[in-house]
């Protein structure tokens, strides 16, 4: 089966073991930091699209990256903006993936009513917001589904957790909606 997505956006959550001084890093550019608000330094690289929040402890979560090699190219640039603050980071540290974003389209139009009705673990209520809701059994990933055939799925952490739950999907809508 054809790829019937593209992946918009990867959470990931990485760990360099050592502390970060944020009142340091803070003056570097393209950096939001107010403690009284939030306990974290918002980092962002705008020429790849992708932000980190930086935690004093070294933990650090990154937005917006579409791949793990456009995390790794991110965390690149970062460890080098570090090095300028005098932050060491040894090597080792890994990427965790937490959650991707995906969005597709099935290239045929959906009977949201019909598939809210036949279909297990769905919620719609069309008055509200367009989309059909659908979480798969036994899973973390979740759904939206609209009229137009156009989907995004939530909640996976691996390309295959997508491909595996589009075909889920995909049996789920044919067989009764």
């Amino acid at each position: 089966m054809a790829k019937l997505y593209k992946v918009e956006n990867i959470v990931a959550s990485i760990s360099l073991k050592v502390p970060i001084p944020l009142k340091k890093l803070k003056k570097l550019p393209n950096t939001q930091y107010n403690p009284e608000q939030f306990p974290g330094l918002v980092f962002r690289l705008e020429d790849i699209h992708v932000t980190f929040l930086v935690f004093g402890s070294g933990k650090l979560v990154c937005t917006g990256g579409r791949s793990k090699d456009d995390i790794k190219n991110a965390m690149d640039k970062l460890i080098k903006e570090l090095k300028k603050i005098g932050v060491r980071v040894k090597p080792g540290w890994k990427v965790e993936i937490q959650n991707i974003v995906a969005s597709g389209n099935l290239n045929r139009p959906l009977d949201l009513n019909k598939i809210a009705y036949a279909v297990d673990e769905t919620e719609y209520n069309p008055e509200q917001f367009p989309g059909l809701v659908y979480k798969l059994v036994n899973s973390k990933i979740t759904f939206l589904l609209f009229g137009t055939g156009k989907i995004v799925c939530t909640g996976a952490k691996n390309i295959a957790e997508i491909d595996a739950a589009i075909k889920v999907l995909v049996s789920a809508i044919n067989k009764k909606g």
